[in-house]
Order: structure tokens, then C-alpha cells, then sequence
């Protein structure tokens, strides 16, 4: 079984948090990233400074930030399909004690 692998092939700034974004296969997707901007990693990006300082990563073929966030191409491409299920999941980021909540105690794993 094969699946297409997507790579960003440029991009352009078309609005606040929005981008326009082409694919190497020639499809383009307009994406207002708002909706997903929450949490520790992409929570900086809402400030729009911090946003317009993308930049494509041709190595690996994705839009990258100064902070380190970036998201798979594949999401990029499927932004229609996913965008939904990014904002929900981005809610749950976007809650006061998310990172209290995470484990972050180094057990060892039993079997």
C-alpha cells in the first residue's frame, strides 16, 4: 500500500495568521491558523510578530517557526479534513492546568 508524501513547495503570508500555501503536487490550501494557535508550542505564534517569521524548511519540506513549532505537511495538505479535530485538540492545549496535567514523572515501565 502507497500514500502520497506531501511536501510544502512555498508559501505566502496572505493575512493575519492565514497563509496560502502550495504543494509540490500542485494543490495550494489556504489556512487561518487561529484556531490552533494554544498551548506551549504554538501559543507564541499568536503573536503576529512571532507568526510572519515562518519559513520554509526545504529539508524536510514544511513551514517552520523561530520556536521550534511546525506541523506535518500532510496536515497542511489535509487542512480541510483536519482542521476540526486541530481546533478541538487545540482546546484541550488551550486549558489553564494542561501541563500540570501531563505525566511527567519518569517511572519505569512494568510488564
Amino acid at each position: 500500500m502507497t500514500h502520497p508524501i506531501h511536501r510544502v513547495a512555498r508559501f505566502e503570508i496572505v493575512g493575519p495568521y492565514t497563509l496560502s500555501v502550495a504543494f509540490t503536487d500542485g494543490t495550494t490550501q489556504e489556512i487561518d491558523f487561529r484556531p490552533v494557535l494554544h498551548g506551549v508550542l504554538f501559543g507564541p505564534l499568536r503573536d503576529l510578530e512571532v507568526f510572519n517569521a515562518v519559513i520554509l524548511d526545504q529539508e524536510v519540506g514544511t513551514l517552520t517557526w523561530p520556536n521550534g513549532a511546525d506541523f506535518d505537511p500532510a496536515t497542511l495538505h489535509e487542512w480541510p479534513r483536519v482542521r476540526a479535530e486541530l481546533a478541538a485538540r487545540a482546546q484541550a492545549w488551550a486549558e489553564p492546568n494542561y501541563e500540570q496535567r501531563a505525566n511527567t514523572r519518569m517511572e519505569p515501565t512494568r510488564r
